[in-house]
């Protein structure tokens, strides 16, 4: 009988990683780091190659997002991990799992100057929950347990760990085995902090709820429609919360977050209490929906809140977000009735991408891109809102119905992510058509991705908001130094440009091709670009008219 060979700390790490359940790691592979990759070709896990290692690190974000378990990427040493850094970086800010490993060089020349050494675990360490370097190959089984373990963790964020390249060549000692998962369990709320909370409920006059990105990861959706309907609170969202609570619910305000006093705004300016349910603060200034400081706060939340001046809590309930919510309604005698300026929010909502619905000028209007991109898609389907002025239309106007089918990135607000995360969605949902709706500029950032979705069979559709600009920028310099400087740029044939790496390619030529050219790339089965000229005179005409509105309703 021939004796099992002993595993090196390569194989030995990815047995680690068929353990804690990684079906699939993104990167691209290099000199030092071998040995993993060949590990992982004779593995189960799925070895996605990608075009940059910036977008392997976003792919790793939305699959974690999406699943609720860490995404893996890695890359080689140096300037492939350096180029890992910003999609890891997107994921602590966003609470998303992430795991990263990259090569380092060898233990045996660390200490001194030498080629493509530079210090990475510190470099990683501002942006992630744990920063660390494998020194021995029998610290394998414990770090990457550790490292699992803290980026699933409430909060969920980015972990990293380097492997020098001699460690990783050397074999494992005897006997050695990946560690059994031990997954941490939320506490059931406390009976007194649940008391202290419906006593400031019960003295409400006018409660609202705003849901963000934590009650999606908590699956707290249905714990939070049983909370509104039995006490009659209007519920808003974050961005990063869209979908949690279905925005075709009479008691839903829609999305908060624009940068100027939006329509959901003015639930907040009449609310005296605030039930904050999984908001955490990196997802927008508290002092959008509370500038005064007066209003008390309740934070149900897995973890304390951060401190802000705008977010002074009054009373905080850290527990199972959805045992608490059914705790707080059954504790709470008040009652209330939805108020008019919810009915008036949807009204100005609705009435809006209706407007845009039948506004056939060409190029199209904003609200018309939103709304038939929603008439597009399912309402389990997923779309990726890349950052710019892009997202701002789709997070405040795109109706959402359930948790993680609008993403945006609104921790760092990272451009770039949307078709590269397009892909990690789709491996994470594979049931589900994924439409990335990007800019123009972030579209180019990462557009060679197009190639890596086509070699690994990975169906989905791009649709470009191309206005020749980086949009944003224009639209805040316009408003607050009257003009853009420095923001305009060309762009290649996107037809063309999509058809050189075989994927179709559209272009829109009126405002009637769109819905129609999203359903048929939708249907089919590859990746598809489509290419919309659109007019963002509208940007500066929609924050004129919020600036006009005044409240309450």
């Amino acid at each position: 009988m021939v004796a099992e060979e002993q595993p090196d700390a390569a194989e030995l790490l990815v047995r680690c990683l068929e353990r804690e359940g990684v079906t699939v790691v993104f990167g691209i592979p290099g000199e030092e780091n071998i040995r993993l990759t060949d590990a992982l070709a004779r593995s189960p896990i799925r070895y996605v190659l990608v075009r940059h290692e910036q977008a392997a690190s976003f792919m790793a974000e939305i699959h974690g997002r999406l699943t609720g378990r860490a995404g893996v990427c890695s890359a080689t040493l140096g300037p492939g991990a350096i180029n890992l850094l910003l999609g890891v970086a997107d994921a602590t800010t966003n609470s998303s799992p992430v795991v990263a490993l990259s090569a380092q060089v060898g233990l045996n020349r660390i200490y001194k100057e030498s080629h493509q050494s530079v210090d990475l675990v510190s470099m990683f360490a501002p942006v992630t929950k744990w920063a660390d370097m494998v020194l021995t190959p029998g610290a394998v089984p414990e770090m990457v347990r550790k490292a699992f373990k803290l980026a699933q963790t409430e909060r969920p964020g980015a972990v990293y760990l380097a492997v020098p390249e001699d460690v990783e060549a050397r074999p494992a000692p005897a006997g050695l085995a990946p560690l059994n998962l031990n997954t941490p369990r939320p506490d059931e709320p406390s009976r007194s902090q649940i008391e202290r909370a419906a006593a400031v409920l019960d003295a409400a006059r006018r409660p609202v709820v705003l849901a963000g990105h934590g009650a999606t990861r908590a699956g707290a959706a249905g714990a939070l429609l049983r909370f509104s309907d039995r006490l009659g609170l209007p519920v808003a969202t974050t961005f990063h919360g869209k979908g949690v609570f279905p925005d075709d619910h009479p008691n839903a305000l829609g999305a908060v977050g624009f940068m100027q006093h939006d329509y959901v705004n003015f639930g907040f300016d009449e609310a005296d209490v605030i039930v904050s349910v999984g908001f955490e603060l990196q997802e927008f200034d508290p002092a959008r929906i509370n500038p005064g400081g007066d209003k008390r706060i309740l934070h149900l939340s897995r973890f304390p809140a951060e401190v802000d001046a705008r977010y002074d809590v009054e009373v905080g309930v850290q527990a199972d977000i959805s045992a608490t919510l059914d705790a707080l309604a059954a504790a709470t005698t008040g009652r209330w009735q939805p108020g008019e300026s919810g009915e008036k929010i949807r009204a100005l909502l609705a009435a809006e991408l209706a407007r845009g619905a039948a506004d056939d000028s060409f190029p199209v209007k904003p609200q018309r891109m939103v709304s038939d991109t929603r008439a597009a898609l399912g309402r389990s389907d997923i779309v990726l809102a890349d950052t710019g002025a892009v997202k701002m239309w789709m997070a405040r106007l795109y109706p959402t119905y359930a948790p993680n089918t609008c993403l945006t990135s609104n921790g760092l607000s990272a451009m770039a992510f949307g078709l590269p995360g397009a892909i990690g969605a789709k491996l994470a949902a594979p049931g589900r058509r994924v439409l990335a709706a990007v800019g123009d500029g972030a579209f180019m950032m990462n557009s060679q991705e197009i190639e890596t979705a086509l070699r690994e069979h990975i169906p989905l559709t791009v649709l470009i908001w191309q206005d020749d600009a980086y949009g944003l920028i224009s639209w805040k310099m316009d408003l607050e130094i009257g003009h853009d400087v420095a923001t305009g740029f060309g762009n290649p044939d996107f037809v063309a440009y999509a058809e050189s790496f075989g994927a179709r390619g559209y272009r829109v030529g009126s405002a009637g091709d769109l819905l129609p050219m999203l359903t048929e790339a939708l249907a089919a089965n590859t990746v598809s670009v489509i290419a919309c000229p659109v007019d963002y005179s509208e940007n500066l005409r929609l924050t004129e008219t919020l600036g006009e509105l005044s409240g309450p309703f």
